[in-house]
């Protein structure tokens, strides 16, 4: 397996920038023009790539399937009919992505079975994403890995056997481009189920770029696994909460959406390269002679002096004799006449 790879030209991985990927989900509300607007959203907010979902209800659940509880305030279907009645209608997607493409941002989308990987290979999606609950469809990630493109994995609920499970098929199809996300699989997920330091055990036990899937409110989950050295962000979204649907309640809105993609510019950004220096370019201005301390004369010492402890003391600023130094001052006669409260340095012992 590799440590980085691209996606439609972009580096994934091994130091690279973290990989933005605006989660649609079913927020389209089966509405083009709405797909279109959260398209827009995406790019305007500085994501490298927005996500769709490729399904029929009938495929991924069995029509006996009871109605989810968390849903309930939002629908009480059976959730083969609800996936049926919000699915993204493929005609679309060739669209969709001729858009993307067009306001510059990549496009793809999360199969759920064979036939939305044979219309995603029509489109051209540069990669596929893997949702957490089809981890176990070894037949799903092996016709996904058999196109030879890169796959990101969420990784919610699995244990490290069936992660590696997934990514043995994979090398068996000979693709090694694979990355793998944290995820809790809750809607919302609370923040101290996150666990973010599991991402570096992940990085450490298969050695691909990893990331996180994140289903808490706000922002704040998402940037610090960016400071925890994410390599892939993966984020709901939506126009507006306040849209029906089941996505809706714990996406971002656009301003949050665009926020996030900032403060996680900002904590890569603010990681560094790990090395203690010395001041650095913005301290050695006023902060690093105006804020730090010098020796200081307690008292006035006339010119002749012989400099006693009891004479010195330390204040800001620090254009002068470092207080380090201050037994080196003892002992030594002043050349002229010293204020209290003066700075002291050497021209003047």
């Amino acid at each position: 397996m590799r440590d980085s790879f691209d996606i439609a030209g972009r580096q994934v991985g091994a130091g690279a920038p973290c990989y933005i990927v605006a989660e649609a989900g079913a927020n389209h509300d089966r509405d083009f023009y709405r797909a279109k607007q959260l398209i827009d959203v995406a790019a305007e907010a500085g994501c490298d790539a927005v996500k769709f979902q490729t399904y029929t209800g009938s495929d991924l659940y069995s029509k006996f399937t009871p109605p989810f509880e968390y849903l309930k305030d939002i629908s009480t279907e059976p959730p083969a009919q609800l996936l049926d009645r919000i699915a993204l209608p493929q005609e679309w997607q060739p669209r969709l992505k001729d858009y993307a493409d067009f306001v510059g941002i990549t496009w793809f989308s999360s199969p759920f079975d064979f036939d939305a990987v044979d219309a995603l290979e029509t489109v051209g999606v540069p990669c596929y994403k893997i949702a957490s609950f089809e981890i176990l469809d070894l037949d799903l990630v092996r016709k996904c890995a058999s196109t030879g493109k890169p796959l990101i994995i969420s990784t919610g609920m699995a244990t490290l056997g069936e992660i590696e499970d997934a990514l043995g098929v994979c090398e068996s199809e000979g693709n090694d481009r694979v990355a793998l996300l944290h995820c809790v699989s809750s809607y919302p997920a609370s923040p101290h189920s996150a666990n973010l330091r599991a991402m570096e055990t992940i990085r450490r036990a298969f050695g691909v770029p990893t990331g996180f899937s994140d289903h808490t409110l706000g922002i704040v989950i998402p940037i610090a696994a960016a400071a925890l050295g994410a390599d892939i962000i993966e984020k709901h979204f939506t126009v507006s909460r306040n849209l029906k649907g089941p996505d809706h309640p714990f996406a971002l809105e656009p301003n949050e959406l665009k926020a996030m993609v900032e403060g996680v510019r900002a904590a890569e950004a603010a990681l560094g390269d790990g090395r203690k220096r010395g001041p650095t370019a913005e301290e050695s201005g006023e902060m690093y002679t105006m804020a730090r301390r010098s020796i200081v004369a307690k008292s006035d010492i006339p010119a002749g002096t012989v400099i006693t402890r009891e004479m010195l003391t330390s204040k800001r600023p620090g254009y002068g004799i470092k207080p380090k130094y201050i037994r080196w001052i003892v002992g030594r006669v002043a050349k002229r006449d010293i204020k209290e409260d003066e700075v002291i340095t050497e021209e003047m012992i």
